[in-house]
Formats: C-alpha cells, sequence, structure tokens
C-alpha cells in the first residue's frame, strides 16, 4: 500500500469538476479507480496486473476507455492548463513515442480514421506535437502519424496560441506563412532559418536557448512508461495517457 500512488483529497476536488455525470446507479470510488488508473499508465503494467488495492482491474479499465473515448483526460488537461497565465513566451516542438507491436496494426477501421502510426528509420512510431509554456507545461497537445510534418502540427495548434510575446521553435517551423500568421497574432517568432534560405533569418539566440524546457517536458512525459511507448490503438485513448501524464506532473 506504501508503494501505491493515491490521489490527495485536494487533488480530486480540481478533477471533479471535468467527471462526467453518473447515470443510475453510482460510479465505484472516484479516487480508488482514478488512483489506479494513474498508478498503470505511469508504471506501463498489463490492466490485469493492477494490484488489488485499486479494486477490479476490468473496473480500471472500463473507466479508462469510457472516459477515454469521451474525451474527459484531454479536457481536465485543457481546463486546468487554461489557467496558466502565461503572457510571454511559449513553445512548440514535436518528439516521436514508439508503437508497440499491439498497437502498430495500420488496418483502418469501415468508415474511421488511421490509427496515427507511420513508419520512420527508428521503426513505427507516432509523433507527438505540443505547445507549452515559458515554465515548460504544456498547454496543448496533439498527436499524429510520425511522418506527417511539423507544418502540419503548427497550423493544427496555430488557432489554440495563447496571447504571449514570443513563440520559440527549431527549425522545422521555419515557414512565411507560419511566421505571418505569428505576426497576425501579434507574436514575435524565434526560429532559427533553414539552411537552404538565401537571405539568412536573424533571431534572438539568447532567447532560443530557453526552448530547452520543451525538451525536458517531453522527457518527463515519456517517463511515464505508456507514453514513452504506445500499447493503445485507438489515438484518442494514447492521447488520452498523454494527458493524463500532463496533468498530474504539471497541473495538479
Amino acid at each position: 500500500m506504501d508503494n501505491l500512488f493515491w490521489l490527495t483529497d485536494a487533488q480530486m476536488a480540481r478533477l471533479k469538476p471535468f467527471f462526467p455525470r453518473s447515470h443510475g446507479k453510482p460510479r465505484v470510488d472516484d479516487k480508488r479507480v482514478l488512483s489506479g488508473i494513474i498508478f498503470i499508465n505511469r508504471n506501463g503494467l498489463r490492466w490485469r496486473d493492477a494490484p488489488a488495492a485499486y479494486g477490479p482491474h476490468k473496473t480500471l479499465y472500463s473507466r479508462w476507455k469510457r472516459w477515454s473515448e469521451k474525451g474527459t483526460f484531454a479536457r481536465m488537461m485543457a481546463g486546468l492548463a487554461a489557467l496558466h497565465g502565461e503572457k510571454n513566451t511559449v513553445m512548440i516542438d514535436a518528439t516521436y513515442l514508439k508503437a508497440h507491436r499491439t498497437a502498430s496494426s495500420l488496418g483502418v477501421k469501415k468508415g474511421g480514421g488511421g490509427r496515427l502510426i507511420g513508419r520512420t528509420k527508428g521503426g513505427m512510431n507516432t509523433k507527438l506535437q505540443a505547445i507549452c509554456d515559458s515554465q515548460g507545461r504544456p498547454l496543448d497537445l496533439f498527436v499524429t502519424a510520425s511522418q506527417v510534418s511539423d507544418y502540419i502540427g503548427a497550423r493544427a495548434l496555430l488557432s489554440g496560441l495563447p496571447k504571449a510575446n514570443w513563440l520559440l521553435g527549431d527549425r522545422g517551423y521555419d515557414a512565411d506563412w507560419f511566421r505571418e500568421a505569428l505576426k497576425d497574432k501579434g507574436i514575435r517568432a524565434c526560429i532559427p532559418g533553414r539552411k537552404q534560405r538565401k537571405t539568412p533569418v536573424k533571431y534572438d539566440k539568447r532567447r532560443y536557448k530557453r526552448r530547452n524546457r520543451i525538451e525536458i517536458m517531453f522527457g518527463r512525459l515519456k517517463d511515464w512508461r505508456r507514453v514513452a511507448t504506445r500499447y493503445d490503438r485507438c489515438p484518442k485513448v494514447f492521447l488520452s495517457a498523454i494527458a493524463l501524464a500532463a496533468v498530474v506532473i504539471y497541473w495538479l
């Protein structure tokens, strides 16, 4: 019991507004079930290997699957991250997350989308695109197949950018349309130019060094084994694992 993770009452109070309403029969103890879900995701265990203190593993999995498909965990992160208060600097970047063989089936269900898994030199991967604040706390997350360019991720995350003074990004985000879009939002870009550019792009090198905070954020998220290795076939469920890690590490 001493080695198991348990949410505190204060943490539960912050999460409770995002819980779906219970219909009919009251839900099993939310604190116990959510603590078990966090334990499984952080340690990369199979659901059947959940410690008995958290209750039946079928209850944990059923709650995880149902709430993930409803987008509950993604809403938790979005809701808590909305209180960030960042006005100066945000950062954008992407990282690869290894897909386990249990998740890497590329079959597409009729009428449904793909698995968002692609093949790279390192094998089968999913790419996580993210925005974080100046403290390295995630503000917005987006998953794509590994071969999808950073431009696609930037376009998807653009509308959710907070009103900050600066955006830091690496050369993968050096595009004229992206710089213009940031300018229209009143955000100054600190992005090095691609080597192919005929005219070099000036940027604040001292400010750019702070971009390591988003790399540190990715590293901390990957400390959760079900984030570092994707076991879930459904992209929405996998995004829920990332969002849950972000909530526990940064927003509780």
